[in-house]
């Protein structure tokens, strides 16, 4: 199952200007670098001087990367939601910004590859790892922990 463009809203609660995921493939047929199992996910994001954390600077600010790997954590949550049976994505927030370690912030017309793992969840937090690429570049790590309505 491949999410992208307009699919991917089904999965996020976001609305633009605040989409900050492009793609997502769900599948082990998958052979794109887009793909989901169980706990983990990878995402795609095309950096567009448009995008809402752009600097004037032409690079994304390090919020713009957090955002994007939270997205990332929505889109599991959404997908995993709706296959079983929900209308609606979860609506989340981000509670808890731990370890973030930035190499470089990606500049326009880049792509970003994401890999989010989910870990422990207790009640309504949940426990994640992100990891940012550009190529095999790893641009950003952090964990986070996401409040879930």
């Amino acid at each position: 199952m491949h999410y992208k463009g307009v699919e991917i809203l089904q999965l996020i609660p976001q609305r633009k200007p605040f989409v900050m995921v492009d793609a997502l493939e769900v599948g082990e047929e998958s052979t794109t670098a887009e793909s989901l199992t169980g706990t983990s996910c990878t995402t795609s994001l095309s950096v567009r001087l448009d995008n809402f954390f752009m600097q004037p600077s032409g690079e994304m600010s390090e919020s713009g990367l957090i955002e994007h790997i939270a997205q990332s954590a929505s889109a599991l949550a959404g997908h995993v939601a709706i296959q079983q049976g929900a209308v609606n994505p979860p609506v989340g927030m981000i509670a808890e910004v731990k370890h973030f370690a930035c190499q470089r912030r990606p500049r326009a017309n880049e792509q970003i590859t994401t890999t989010v793992t989910m870990g422990f969840s207790f009640g309504s937090m949940t426990l994640c790892h992100g990891k940012s690429c550009i190529g095999n570049e790893t641009i950003c790590e952090v964990d986070l922990k996401i409040f879930v309505k």
